[in-house]
């Protein structure tokens, strides 16, 4: 199976975290978001560990939020010990809901509003990650205004190309995110940062995209950042205290994707960043990454009920099933591949299909191309693995759909961390 926590039992019947994937269908109903919570919690000690062996006391894991926030997931990373990736006031007040330690929680974002930045400054978060020179000055101004010294670091752009989805690209020159090194910009940032009196730079900040699986792309990261520390050790005297590697580490969604031995990567990223900064003759940073999605995407399943099966004679097969882009819109947003199994015993024939959602689009598809049965029929359950990073930070209310509950799965018992949306809820803001 993909992944470790996906199993059939001995009847065939699909299993997920240890239960079986109908009984919880038909306990809860559909569409279902599974989150199995023992496997959040091994996601996170492994970071937790790997950066207490590799770098030592006072480096940091923080979890990226966006890619599920909801507050148990909050509490289960604050029980692990990692900080907190923030990118709004929504992602900040569900943290503190959750009573998440306002100083471990990083405050993320290439357009934070003035309401953001005072908000985040009531709470006395721990870090801002300043993304701009507007975003500097607004800072300034309100952390005065508030009588606050405020911990930042700086969103610089290093220019590296990860070979990641388009989509998910964050560190080429040229995307939205933080200021390039290319053009001298950067430089002037982290200068004009410094001649600010209530901000406290402690370091930079760089994130080149999601999906990674090349081994070397941290690896040239560190290379261009600890070139631009020594530049910026050299003309003005700066020595960064911290470094923000972001996040970005690979994860299976299908069969034929790599495995990546992220202890192994950390180890290897830590000697070759001592090997860097000796050689540029500075001191070694503590150092952050944003770990989101290999914390919680393969911690996740979303299971489907067929409402029709359509054979279109010598064109296509769909499967339709009672959930859609309101629930997981990440492959009409990008194309993402996903792992599709029936939740019945999979033996026997199969056809291609197109699993495809309810919603009045034509690129309402979940994933195309996918074998199941050849006698699907209304009523059975087919399963979207990997489904944990992205799907419910992401869903919507599109064609007035209500959103799935979050089912967590623990130690053979599971318990519901987000309801369903009901129909009045749909309507709870209108007025």
């Amino acid at each position: 199976m993909l992944t470790g926590n996906i199993q059939r039992n001995e009847s065939g019947e699909l299993c997920f975290a240890g239960q079986t994937v109908r009984s919880l269908a038909e306990e809860y109903g559909t569409p279902l978001y599974l989150m199995d919570e023992d496997r959040i919690r091994s996601n996170c000690r492994m970071y937790r560990d790997a950066f207490q062996e590799s770098f030592g006391e006072g480096s940091l894991s923080l979890y990226a939020s966006k890619a599920a926030s909801f507050k148990q997931i909050c509490r289960i990373v604050a029980e692990e010990g990692l900080g907190i990736d923030t990118v709004s006031r929504g992602e900040i007040h569900t943290a503190l809901s959750a009573g998440f330690p306002a100083e471990k929680i990083y405050f993320h974002g290439d357009g934070k509003t003035e309401e953001d930045i005072r908000y985040a400054l009531n709470a006395r978060i721990g870090c801002f990650v300043v993304d701009n020179e507007t975003e500097l000055e607004c800072l300034q101004r309100e952390a005065k205004a508030q009588g606050i010294r405020q911990k930042a670091l700086l969103r610089i752009t290093p220019g590296i190309d990860p070979h990641t989805y388009e989509a998910v690209n964050t560190g080429t020159v040229d995307v939205k995110f933080g200021v390039p090194i290319a053009d001298g910009q950067a430089q002037h940032f982290v200068e004009k940062a410094l001649s600010m009196d209530v901000i406290s730079v402690s370091g930079l900040h760089c994130h080149v995209g999601s999906m990674v699986f090349d081994e070397m792309v941290f690896e040239d990261t560190v290379d261009h950042m600890v070139c631009f520390m020594k530049e910026l050790h050299d003309a003005l005297g700066f020595t960064a205290e911290e470094l923000n590697l972001g996040g970005g580490y690979g994860v299976r969604y299908l069969e034929t994707d790599k495995t990546v031995d992220i202890p192994a990567r950390i180890r290897a990223l830590a000697e070759h960043i001592r090997q860097r900064v000796a050689e540029a003759g500075l001191p070694m940073p503590l150092i952050l990454m944003e770990p989101g999605r290999s914390i919680v995407a393969d911690a996740g399943m979303t299971v489907y009920t067929v409402s029709t099966v359509k054979h279109l004679t010598g064109l296509k097969n769909y499967v339709i099933v009672d959930g859609g882009m309101a629930d997981n819109p990440r492959y009409c947003l990008y194309q993402a591949p996903y792992t599709v199994l029936s939740v019945s015993n999979a033996e026997g024939q199969e056809e291609v299909f197109d699993l495809v959602g309810r919603c009045c689009e034509s690129g309402d598809i979940i994933q195309p191309g996918v074998k199941l049965p050849a006698d699907i029929r209304h009523g059975d359950l087919v399963a979207v693995c990997t489904t944990g990073a992205y799907n419910y930070s992401m869903a919507s209310n599109y064609n007035r759909l209500g959103r799935p509950p979050v089912v967590m799965l623990q130690g053979g018992k599971h318990y519901v961390a987000v309801r369903r949306e009901t129909l009045e809820d749909l309507c709870a803001l209108d007025v």
